[in-house]
């Protein structure tokens, strides 16, 4: 591996990391590999807004099958 492409992965990863901490304290739930997959869904085109809605639903939903209540739409 040259050592740019090695240059690029360590900033990807930093951002991840970073990106990953912003999660946390927002308190989404989500972990890093949900996050990674997300974010490479909205670098293809994935509108953030929709990919947000469909998150929340998929939440909801899994919520009411297994009978939890819902807190703050996550």
């Amino acid at each position: 591996m040259s050592s740019r492409e090695s240059d690029r992965i360590t900033a990807a990863q930093q951002t991840l990391d970073v990106l990953y901490d912003i999660s946390q304290l927002l308190n989404t739930g989500l972990d890093k590999e949900t996050l990674a997959t997300c974010v490479g869904m909205i670098e293809s085109g994935v509108n953030p807004e929709a990919l947000a809605a469909v998150i929340q639903e998929l939440r909801r939903e899994s919520q009411a099958m297994s009978g939890r209540p819902t807190t703050n739409g996550r």
